[in-house]
């Protein structure tokens, strides 16, 4: 190449011309193979043989065509609105519940998710019943309706059941309440037991021979009574094993009937379980129980086995109570025709004649009320007498001043008969305890300070004991109580009375209570000496500073205004008859006054001007003070300032002096 050429951007002309091929079919451009690509060979198909065309006939045969079962079927009902939405919503996610009765799994209602007292109802229905149709609602409501009755029945039954237990119950506790009440008569046996074997020792003795006789007679015959008893409670010791244990010997025990042909029966089942012998004392039913005795193993025994009694239950007749079975059996039930039931402290026992005789069996059930009524009538009349008396007691022994006082308890202790105990108040019939209760309520008001109220209570009480006539004793006894306490108040209404001397209301309210209560001395005499201890107080307090005109202005001012205000408040609060003592006082301080004054004076010249001076405030304040409540007291104040020589010119110089200064 020479280097004169160039680098040039035309195209070099090139000598040869295009040449035209033939017309090429093109392949799509899917099919085409890359440039890189190695060409891979082709398989062969595989040639048909025997097998292949047994399968493809196979798989080609045709069947008859099935008849239409479901043509008479409804169609399936176009799903609502919400149902639709859901079935859009699910059909992106989660397979969806079932959507009707109809399917495989209908509603079931699950009481276990029911009862859960933390289920929440509105979300547990909405989740089960969001998919179901109208129809399985309905059926889902009628199960829930069965259901709910069906609980309604259960709760009915559990009702009754509790109700039966309830009427058990109760039953069982007023056995209770006997047997408290029959313990409370136990526990006096032994009073009664004294009582009985000194019954003959407290009557009158009667000197005729007529009575001698009878009386011996009878005490003859008491004697061979309970001679007969001991000899029969002491057959029925050796007889009966154990007996002694229960039934004790006591005066007046003894043996009613006795009857062994008895059977104890199973209270569940009515099956025989032991033989036994029934003994009904007069305060008691003994259960004994027949037992073989044991032998020597080395001597023949010929005959049937000897048998023993052994105690085995032993009830008082007043915690018993005897029902007879055939009262409330059909006539069919033979078994429990002729059989009893005793029942005590919550316990059971059947017992049936060993024959089944009915005639055995009622005069067995008349012995026993019989007895337990007879026992009854010999308790009631000394319980009736043990309680009026110790009420009686009760009530006179709560307050120390009914304990000592000796002519209350003698009376209570003297009164053979039954006293009479209630009390006629506003028409109605109280007894003591009601009387008691007022008592108590009278100490309330008294610890509080009501007053007013207790004042009221203690009138009350003293007038219901002024009506009581015809029962001293309980006449006294509320009196007795009425006054202590009305001794209380008195003292609560003096320190009062002390307290709040100056006030008029106060006073006046404070003196008419205690008037009221019978304490009228009493009032009067605190308050005047409240009122001189204020009096005292005041004149003390009035101090001796050299200036006598000022001191004795002082000390009369304070004497004459407390003495005008205390009669004041004396004539307000107390009747006039009672004037005298309010004078008497009056007329007491003015001499302790006098004699200060003349002990103040005795140093001053006198009818001097510092004399006079003194006087006329003394004389001024004795006119103004007490002229304005009535009182004239001249002859108390200045006695012993006369005039000692010369004669008794002193007297007419204060009388004088008093005169001048009245004019001016």
């Amino acid at each position: 190449m020479s280097e004169g050429r160039g680098l040039t951007l035309r195209k070099k002309k090139t000598q040869k011309r295009p040449v035209i091929s033939a017309p090429q079919q093109q392949r799509p451009e899917a099919t085409k193979v890359p440039s890189n690509a190695q060409f891979r060979p082709t398989k062969e198909r595989p040639v048909q043989s025997e097998t292949s065309d047994l399968v493809k006939r196979r798989y080609s045969t045709r069947y008859n065509q099935l008849p239409q079962f479901g043509s008479d079927i409804p169609d399936v009902p176009s799903l609502p609105g919400a149902g639709a939405n859901n079935f859009k919503r699910r059909s992106h996610g989660s397979p969806a519940r079932p959507q009707s009765s109809h399917s495989s799994h209908p509603l079931r209602i699950d009481q276990l998710a029911l009862s859960d007292p933390a289920l929440q109802h509105e979300r547990y229905v909405a989740q089960l019943l969001s998919n179901a149709s109208e129809e399985d609602i309905q059926e889902y409501q009628h199960n829930l309706n069965r259901i709910k009755r069906r609980n309604s029945m259960d709760l009915k039954q559990s009702v009754y059941q509790n109700r039966t237990q309830f009427i058990r119950i109760s039953k069982e506790a007023e056995s209770l309440k006997s047997e408290m009440s029959n313990l409370r008569t136990l526990m006096t046996e032994l009073t009664t037991a004294l009582e009985q074997s000194s019954a003959a020792a407290g009557t009158n003795i009667n000197t005729s021979d007529g009575s001698l006789k009878r009386r011996n007679a009878n005490r003859s015959s008491v004697a061979n009574l309970e001679a007969m008893w001991n000899t029969q409670l002491q057959a029925l010791w050796k007889n009966v094993e154990k007996s002694q244990k229960f039934l004790p010997a006591i005066p007046g025990r003894h043996v009613v009937m006795e009857n062994p042909n008895w059977i104890e029966l199973d209270s569940a089942t009515w099956k025989p379980r032991r033989p036994v012998h029934i003994v009904l004392l007069n305060d008691h039913l003994l259960v004994a129980s027949k037992k073989r005795k044991k032998l020597d193993p080395n001597l023949q025994s010929q005959g049937p086995a000897p048998t023993k009694l052994v105690a085995e239950e032993c009830w008082p007749l007043t915690d018993i109570d005897v029902v007879d079975m055939a009262a409330g059996q059909m006539k069919d039930e033979k078994a429990v025709a002729s059989a009893i039931t005793i029942r005590s402290a919550g316990k059971t026992w059947t017992y049936r004649h060993e024959k089944r005789d009915n005639s055995v069996k009622n005069d067995v059930l008349t012995n026993i009320r019989k007895a337990q009524e007879d026992l009854r009538k010999a308790n009631l009349p000394k319980t009736d007498q043990t309680t009026a008396m110790s009420e009686l007691n009760y009530f006179a022994s709560r307050d120390p001043s009914s304990a000592k006082n000796g002519e209350i308890m003698d009376t209570i202790n003297s009164s053979k008969e039954k006293p009479d105990i209630l009390i006629e108040v506003d028409g109605k019939q109280q007894n003591f305890r009601w009387i008691e209760a007022q008592i108590d309520d009278l100490d309330i008001d008294i610890a509080l300070q009501h007053t007013q109220t207790a004042v009221d209570n203690v009138e009350k009480l003293r007038a219901i004991a002024k009506n009581l006539k015809n029962n001293s004793i309980a006449q006294d006894l509320i009196s007795v109580k009425v006054d202590e306490r009305a001794a209380k108040l008195a003292s609560v209404l003096s320190r009062d009375l002390t307290d709040k001397p100056s006030f008029v209301e106060s006073t006046k309210s404070t003196t008419n209570l205690l008037i009221r209560l019978g304490f009228e001395d009493r009032a009067r005499e605190v308050y005047l000496a409240a009122r001189g201890d204020t009096l005292t107080k005041r004149q003390r307090q009035c101090v001796f500073d050299g200036d006598l005109h000022k001191y004795i202005f002082s000390i009369s001012y304070v004497y004459f205004t407390i003495i005008k205000n205390t009669v004041l408040i004396f004539q307000a609060s107390f009747p006039p008859s009672t004037m005298s003592a309010c004078i008497s006082w009056t007329y007491g301080h003015l001499e302790v006054f006098n004699a200060l004054l003349v002990r103040q004076l005795s140093a001053v010249e006198r009818e001097g001007k510092v004399w006079r001076d003194c006087m006329d405030v003394v004389w001024g304040h004795e006119r103004e003070m007490l002229g304005e409540v009535g009182l004239d007291f001249r002859e108390v104040i200045g006695r012993g300032l006369e005039w000692n020589h010369g004669g008794g010119e002193g007297v007419g110089s204060r009388s004088r002096s008093r005169e001048g200064m009245r004019a001016a």
